[in-house]
């Protein structure tokens, strides 16, 4: 008999546990489509497929358990290694700066949590991403193919130098400000590939970048406010 109430006592506790972690859920997904809504909408950000893939990715999952409740407000949040997560407004608009296709080849440029990665993916792209931080980039590629964005090439390296032997492709975004624009990245955009970028030391301004045949056409987006680029962009 008292094997029987400690396995009832057992089967309610999980399906207390359950229930929690099920309305833990349901709020995440409220305070996701209310950050769509408020944050991105009401704004400038008005291609479907960036807001479909803003209301899809699950960004509390990318950032610390500590400030997970904050994860659809509209500012950046600390990760690990001393760096950030930028705001969602901030990873839409240069999502959608790109304006890119399914299928299109990108490179991502700082792949920190692994966030802004899993957002293009859900554009439909081929991603290659490059992050600096041996942890971080470990870390991000766990964290990706556990959520399913098992397509997504995550390696460690600098890069300011890109990766060269992937090139050329139709978009390269940056998440860390480099103080001048790189021109190995530059080299490597496609005919009509677009590279969106922070520059600059203390005050930044968000660029993109058009290339035109040997041209390139340069849009001042907006002021921004980055963590440094390391490596060979300090030299």
């Amino acid at each position: 008999m008292q094997y029987c109430w400690l396995s009832l006592f057992c089967c309610w506790l999980a399906g207390c546990n359950q229930e929690v972690g099920s309305v833990e859920q349901d709020e995440f997904a409220r305070l996701r489509r209310r950050m769509v809504e408020e944050q991105l909408r009401r704004r400038d950000i008005v291609d479907p497929a960036v807001l479909r893939a803003m209301g899809q990715v699950l960004r509390h999952l990318f950032v610390p358990e500590r400030v997970q409740e904050y994860a659809y407000e509209d500012h950046a949040l600390s990760i690990e290694e001393g760096q950030t997560i930028s705001q969602p407004y901030i990873v839409a608009c240069m999502t959608q700066a790109l304006g890119l296709a399914k299928g299109d080849r990108v490179l991502e440029i700082g792949t920190g949590s692994g966030y802004q990665a899993a957002v293009l993916a859900e554009l439909g792209v081929r991603l290659y991403s490059i992050e600096i931080v041996p942890s971080l980039a470990v870390s991000a590629r766990q964290r990706l193919q556990t959520l399913g964005y098992d397509s997504i090439e995550v390696r460690t390296g600098d890069g300011y130098l890109g990766w060269p032997e992937e090139a050329p492709f139709a978009g390269i975004i940056v998440t860390a400000a480099p103080d001048h624009i790189p021109p190995a990245l530059v080299a490597q955009l496609a005919e009509g590939g677009r590279l969106v970028l922070p520059v600059g030391r203390g005050e930044q301004e968000l660029l993109r970048l058009t290339r035109r045949g040997q041209e390139t056409q340069v849009d001042t987006l907006l002021p921004v406010r980055f963590v440094p680029m390391t490596g060979k962009a300090q030299e």
